[in-house]
């Protein structure tokens, strides 16, 4: 019976000096540079918002966080490295909606956005704009679908690119419209924008910085918000679920880390985003970049994440860019 007890006492010990390394890795992170990787360019949304975290979450851990662009594949080459990166806290992924919802549903990725990661928390969010060219006799969205259906496949939509957000949020509302407008992809939002002004194209999803200053010049005529209630910078313009109910799209951009790592730096990291974006300097820089901080972490981060699911399948598969699963 001694024995056994004594045996029992040894596997008790054994047990708590594995767990103590973990627990005091936990403690003490970070103790080295964290490393943000983005899977975008310098100067978009999701840089702007990378660079800001790291800022404040350097400030707060008292450890550099050093954003780190790695282009290409539609982010789908950071996405992939941050997910075989060791999971030590030592590497996040600022991931975005396209990233997780998306890019695996349209493209062969080595990765799965949703098994791969462990969603941190949101950072920031930011709604599409709906726009029109002004030659389009339409000041509603109704009158603007009552235009097209007279006119099918005569009108062009733009986007940023194939299986973007944007072109997504734009087939999902045809779609549900019953119009044919034919798409037009671009590299990038800027070129999209200028053939919207010079009417190439006449219909356009974008973030509302790029198009409220032309439609404050009068060279596009605003008709909605994807987001489920009106934008903050567009007080005025009704949201598209308000023709359409249901009918919900966004952006989100938020912190990612590999399955794996510890619970502890996990949730001292949702943490400081929770404090990060209520702080009023935060929030200004947030606000001019078009977007509006968020904080949502963990549990509700991945509820959140699955509860979009059918609405991108279903987007993808009015797109018609790829085998929606």
């Amino acid at each position: 019976m001694k024995a056994s007890i004594g045996r029992l006492a040894f596997l008790a010990a054994l047990l708590a000096g594995a767990l103590v390394p973990a627990t005091a890795g936990a403690q003490t992170w970070p103790a080295r540079p964290v490393k943000l990787v983005v899977g975008f360019a310098a100067g978009g949304n999701t840089d702007a918002i990378a660079r800001i975290a790291a800022d404040r979450l350097g400030a707060a851990l008292g450890q550099a966080f050093l954003v780190e662009n790695r282009v290409g594949a539609s982010g789908a080459i950071a996405a992939e490295a941050v997910a075989k990166s060791p999971p030590d806290g030592y590497t996040f992924f600022v991931g975005a909606t396209p990233n997780i919802l998306v890019v695996p549903r349209v493209n062969k990725v080595n990765y799965d956005g949703q098994k791969d990661f462990i969603p941190v928390a949101i950072i920031a969010t930011n709604p599409f704009v709906l726009a029109i060219h002004p030659s389009i006799p339409a000041k509603t969205l109704r009158e603007f679908v009552d235009y097209a259906k007279t006119r099918p496949g005569q009108l062009n939509f733009g986007s940023g690119g194939a299986g973007t957000v944007a072109h997504l949020s734009g087939a999902l509302l045809l779609s549900r419209a019953g119009i044919r407008v034919a798409h037009i992809p671009y590299k990038g939002g800027a070129p999209a924008v200028a053939d919207l002004i010079g009417g190439q194209i006449q219909m356009y999803f974008g973030n509302a910085s790029e198009l409220i200053p032309h439609i404050r010049a009068g060279k596009a005529t605003v008709l909605g918000v994807s987001s489920e209630k009106r934008a903050r910078e567009l007080p005025e313009v009704p949201s598209i679920a308000e023709t359409y109910p249901g009918f919900h799209t966004h952006t989100w951009n938020g912190l990612f880390a590999p399955v794996g790592t510890p619970r502890a730096i996990v949730e001292r990291t949702a943490q400081e985003v929770a404090r990060m974006v209520t702080d009023p300097v935060v929030v200004e820089r947030l606000h001019k970049i078009g977007t509006d901080p968020s904080g949502i972490a963990l549990e509700k981060f991945a509820e959140l994440i699955a509860k979009e699911v059918p609405m991108w399948v279903e987007a993808v598969k009015a797109a018609g860019i790829g085998p929606a699963k």
